[in-house]
């Protein structure tokens, strides 16, 4: 993926990357679901205005937006410029499943290895030291789907200002996502 993938709507770019596959150092596999946040967004970080957490979302798009949550767990997005970026929430693991088991110390199914954002970065290995980071380099890797899937569309999950914007979205049926499919009717805007 080049720049111009992510230089572009957040909403766009959230729907588009469903059906890629994702790899950190040679470990990742197919995105399955997404989030939208932009800077007008209440549940974004960038509602209100750059500060030093969120420095990233305000640079150039296609950089890796991390950040830590509850202390304890990181959350990978791709941003999209002008403070949007992307949360990815959920990937399909096919390429170093073994490397993604022990970084998750569990003999867990493997369509659980990476169901949900803190499971994703500490299977993939993110941390803080990839906030910046661009997305068109090493250790990132992308290949684009072959066809475009279907896509479910609705609410966020875990936030509560904007619960109700339905900028989430998911491959139907996939085991690997973090939640329930939303109650919504799948969406045809890639």
């Amino acid at each position: 993926m080049n720049h111009s993938f992510f230089a572009r709507d957040v909403v766009t770019v959230a729907r588009a990357l469903i059906g890629v596959t994702m790899t950190i150092d040679g470990v990742g596999g197919m995105i399955v679901e997404t989030e939208a946040y932009d800077a007008d967004d209440p549940a974004s970080h960038s509602f209100s205005g750059p500060g030093m957490r969120n420095a990233t979302m305000f640079g150039a798009a296609g950089a890796a937006y991390v950040y830590r949550i509850y202390g304890l767990h990181h959350c990978l997005n791709v941003t999209c410029g002008d403070g949007a970026a992307v949360l990815i929430r959920a990937l399909a693991p096919s390429e170093g499943v073994e490397v993604m088991r022990a970084r998750r110390a569990t003999t867990q199914a493997e369509a659980m290895l990476c169901a949900g954002p803190g499971r994703l970065c500490k299977a993939l290995g993110v941390d803080l030291s990839l906030d910046g980071a661009p997305l068109d380099a090493l250790p990132f890797a992308w290949r684009d789907r072959m066809t475009a899937p279907p896509i479910t569309a609705g609410p966020r999950i875990g936030i509560t200002r904007a619960a109700d914007v339905p900028w989430r979205f998911v491959l139907p049926g996939s085991p690997s996502l973090s939640r329930r499919e939303p109650n919504s009717t799948p969406s045809s805007r890639t």
